[in-house]
């Protein structure tokens, strides 16, 4: 006698039906918060990406220009811990902002051995178009969720990276 190899595991009673194939991602994502996280956040990523691509600026070098803007020059340390950003994607990000005309590495002004990421002149406009875009896209991104939703979402993720 020969053992059959095991096949996928079904349920007894009946074979899956095509309206559970349909449904198969809705029923994890409800199931699996750690599925439905990394499909959204995939959104989310696409979205800024194309609002972004007509500025030809990323998602990461947007984030350094608004926080060099709102904070003054930082070390590129000091980017990547507060954007967290991994440091040999900052580096990249750094070189195309620079190559863009949009920011220079300066030595750092409270630590000489180190450099200070500095917003040029033309960042101003460059960030400031950047930033006029957010509104399209937080309804792009989060159009299905009301106002009340948004905010407890911000709050809960929040709490998921400790950051309230």
């Amino acid at each position: 006698m020969t053992a059959t190899p095991p096949s996928r595991v079904t349920s007894p009673s009946r074979e899956p039906e095509a309206g559970d194939r349909d449904r198969y991602f809705s029923r994890l994502a409800q199931e699996r918060p750690d599925i439905a996280m990394c499909r959204a956040t995939t959104l989310v990523a696409r979205t800024i990406d194309e609002e972004l691509s007509g500025h030809r600026m990323t998602a990461a070098q947007h984030l350094v220009l608004k926080m060099l803007d709102d904070v003054g020059p930082c070390s590129q340390q000091e980017l990547s811990e507060q954007l967290r950003i991994d440091r040999s994607v900052m580096v990249g990000c750094i070189d195309g902002l620079e190559d863009s005309g949009l920011v220079r590495r300066e030595r750092h002004p409270r630590d000489r051995r180190a450099y200070a990421v500095t917003l040029t002149p033309e960042a101003g406009p460059a960030l400031a178009e950047a930033e006029a875009g957010v509104p399209r896209l937080l309804d792009r991104a989060f159009g299905a969720l009301t106002a009340a939703e948004r905010r407890t979402l911000t709050r809960l993720v929040g709490k998921i990276l400790d950051v309230n």
